[in-house]
């Protein structure tokens, strides 16, 4: 108890003396005011100019405290108002795309991207346009192309049906096209990108690809480029979300895309054997089951050229 009571009495002899270091100008208003009034009590014939010499002292105190806190209000205004503008700039990290401009965001972001990364469901646009541009525009400019794709794995019975119920939600055709959305198209659609992502590695060398197969089924679609990552949905109709890379949200999504691989199946792409230019039925089939994705044996040699053409020659499902 008793050797509590000296340090609680110099933290209030700290406290004071910070407090009066704060408020010196009032401080010393004070002690000129008191000093010089004691002085006219005590002498009664103290000179005039004293007086008036310490009366503007204490004017000029207080005047100089009331620019002191005008400037400290000034200093407060400023950090409040640099405050408000990073939070706009945080709120403005994120551009809505609509229309074509969800197509134009995606362009300029293939045109000179070294990387992508995709995660969705089966990834129809990015056999139809991202992949094939993305790879078109590396053999132009000679250079190297990583690609990391996430979709739904196609031998998981409930996130095929768990995907082909959210988008059938919306009603047939939903995302383009007026196929209806069935366990069986979700699985030959996700088929078809595993197939396209074989065929494609085999034609350009520079080429690093990577596929992960996930068991869960995603409402959203993200493609991320060197320059920004795109948001989409699978209606055209709505608004698209698009981060550049100066933005922390996009650094967010990068570790977020990359937790997401973790926790998916990879496929090891070099087991994968070779492919024509016009693959065959025997070549696929011997390809999956290289891969560990072995077709059911219900599938006929026309579903797997079904999903030959689908791998090869996808359409764009949202060009009007």
């Amino acid at each position: 108890m008793t050797s509590s009571t000296p340090q609680g009495a110099g933290r209030r002899l700290e406290n004071g003396i910070a407090w009066a270091v704060r408020n010196a100008d009032g401080v010393v208003a004070i002690v000129v005011a008191v000093v010089v009034g004691l002085m006219d009590v005590l002498n009664q014939n103290m000179d005039p100019n004293i007086v008036s010499g310490a009366t503007l002292l204490v004017l000029a105190a207080l005047v100089y405290g009331s620019l002191t806190e005008r400037r400290r209000r000034m200093a407060d205004l400023r950090a409040a108002t640099s405050g408000t503008s990073r939070a706009i700039e945080d709120l403005a990290m994120v551009r809505a795309l609509s229309g074509a401009e969800t197509a134009l965001a995606h362009e300029r972001a293939r045109r000179t991207t070294s990387r992508w990364v995709f995660k969705g469901g089966t990834g129809t646009y990015l056999r139809a346009v991202t992949l094939p541009e993305c790879v078109l525009e590396a053999q132009r400019q000679r250079r190297s192309l990583s690609m990391k794709i996430d979709i739904i794995n196609p031998a998981d019975d409930h996130v095929c049906a768990a995907y082909a119920r959210f988008r059938s939600t919306f009603g047939p055709g939903s995302g383009g096209g007026h196929a209806e959305w069935t366990v069986e198209r979700t699985r030959k659609e996700a088929y078809a990108t595993v197939v396209a992502a074989c065929w494609h590695r085999q034609r350009l060398d520079t080429l690093e690809i990577d596929v992960h197969l996930s068991s869960v089924a995603p409402a959203l679609r993200f493609d991320l480029s060197d320059t920004c990552l795109i948001i989409t949905q699978d209606d055209p109709s709505r608004v698209s979300l698009c981060v550049e890379r100066d933005r922390p949200l996009y650094d967010y999504y990068v570790t977020e895309l990359h937790q997401s691989r973790e926790q998916a199946v990879k496929l090891d792409l070099r087991e994968a054997v070779p492919l024509t230019e016009e693959p065959t039925v025997d070549e696929v089939r011997r390809l999956l089951d290289r891969l560990g994705l072995p077709l059911a044996p219900s599938y006929t040699d026309r579903d797997v050229g079904d999903i030959i053409d689908k791998a090869l020659r996808a359409e764009n499902p949202y060009r009007r």
